[in-house]
């Protein structure tokens, strides 16, 4: 970005996520502006040179942009007193990592004219503004979803997100995220938190963690994200982690039933299978496009190209508006 001829920001609660969104907009030379209800916060970061407001109002009501941090929790009450201030055509999103809850609300309120549910897929299992990095988004995806009220705050949000943090954007519905994001984040806490909790629990804990290395260390590093951060993502999603475990639970239970009857190419069979997935994920490759859609009129194609592109396994690593259309540039996995 480098300067101030971009959107006008607000960061509306500034923990590890909200404060990292903060620091990479004040690196790029945004006029970003910031609140937090926490007084500490705050004085913190006027003592780094970010620019707080005392009050919400002031932080937000010349904004272009505004993204909502905080504990899940707190997103509602956060989006309705944001939204009392903001100036017509506004984009605000949030960074919660549930979206269909939030989301329902927002349409329940007439608020999906200017609020995109968000969620950048990127973390730490530390929290607050001390522990923010301005680089600890850059290159994430990033979950945007889209509607056809909101599909102009959706563009903006997209520009800026690729330009200023090079996030690859993942258009997805929101109770498609929220299905993904089960198998893919909060199905791993729960199986970490089995994992260390057994540790915890056991007479042999002592000697399990002087011997325990990088498998250990690697299955359960989400464990040690704040319990009650942890606890409200998977309240927030119970139903969709409880289905997702099961699945998960359904290969333990055959993978459990090889070892119990001393079938080893069974067991080969299931973690080829397993190995397969794993190594997907570094060598996954993908082929990119382009599509324009009008800027006016019906935005079913624009929606149905996103959604399709974000279920697909996609992301979007361009968004340009001009002469009457919005460009894409897709990649899609092939």
């Amino acid at each position: 970005m480098g300067d101030t001829s971009g959107p006008r920001v607000a960061v509306v609660g500034t923990g590890l996520i909200g404060g990292s969104i903060l620091l990479r907009l004040h690196e790029a030379g945004a006029d970003v502006r910031a609140w937090d209800p926490d007084g500490p916060t705050r004085a913190e970061g006027v003592r780094r040179g970010l620019a707080f407001a005392d009050r919400l109002a002031d932080a937000v009501r010349d904004r272009d942009v505004v993204f909502l941090g905080g504990p899940l929790p707190s997103l509602p009450e956060t989006l309705l007193a944001v939204a009392a201030h903001v100036r017509p055509g506004c984009a605000i999103s949030d960074v919660g990592s549930t979206k269909a809850a939030l989301a329902g609300f927002a349409a329940e309120r007439g608020l999906t004219d200017r609020f995109v549910p968000g969620h950048p897929m990127a973390g730490a299992e530390f929290a607050g503004l001390t522990s923010a990095q301005p680089g600890l988004l850059a290159g994430a995806a990033w979950v945007l979803c889209p509607s056809a009220a909101g599909i102009a705050p959706f563009r903006t949000l997209a520009a800026l997100l690729i330009d200023v943090f090079d996030a690859r954007v993942v258009p997805m519905s929101a109770t498609g995220h929220d299905a993904v994001v089960a198998l893919a984040s909060h199905v791993p806490h729960l199986l970490a938190g089995g994992l260390a909790g057994a540790v915890a629990a056991s007479p042999l804990r002592d000697a399990v963690l002087g011997l325990a290395a990088g498998s250990f260390r690697d299955g359960t590093r989400v464990a040690g994200t704040p319990a009650r951060r942890t606890a409200d993502m998977l309240a927030n999603n119970r139903e969709q982690a409880l289905r997702q475990l099961d699945e998960v639970r359904a290969v333990l239970d055959e993978l459990a039933a090889a070892l119990r009857a001393d079938d080893l190419p069974a067991l080969v069979d299931r973690y080829e299978q397993a190995r397969s997935a794993r190594l997907a994920l570094a060598g996954r490759r993908s082929r990119p496009g382009r599509r324009e859609f009008p800027l006016a009129g019906d935005p079913a194609g624009e929606l149905a190209y996103l959604c399709e592109l974000g279920a697909a396994g996609g992301y979007l690593t361009g968004c340009r508006t001009g002469d009457g259309v919005v460009a894409y540039d897709g990649h899609r996995p092939g």
